[in-house]
């Protein structure tokens, strides 16, 4: 399994927008490893930010 699915369920199980020092929490990678994942589904638009700093996959 990539980081960025990685990242992705971690958002999932969360079910609300979290920070990625929440992801990194939730999904047991290094912070740079899951920034590296973000970025990669942002450029995707995987996934979408509802206020400032916090995270939640796409719709």
């Amino acid at each position: 399994m990539s980081n960025a699915t990685t990242v992705l369920d971690a958002m999932r199980q969360a079910g609300k927008p979290v920070r990625t020092g929440d992801i990194v929490d939730l999904s047991g990678l290094e912070r740079k490893e899951v920034e590296k994942a973000m970025k990669q589904l942002k450029v995707e638009a995987k996934i979408v930010s509802p206020k400032r700093c916090f995270w939640e996959p796409a719709k």
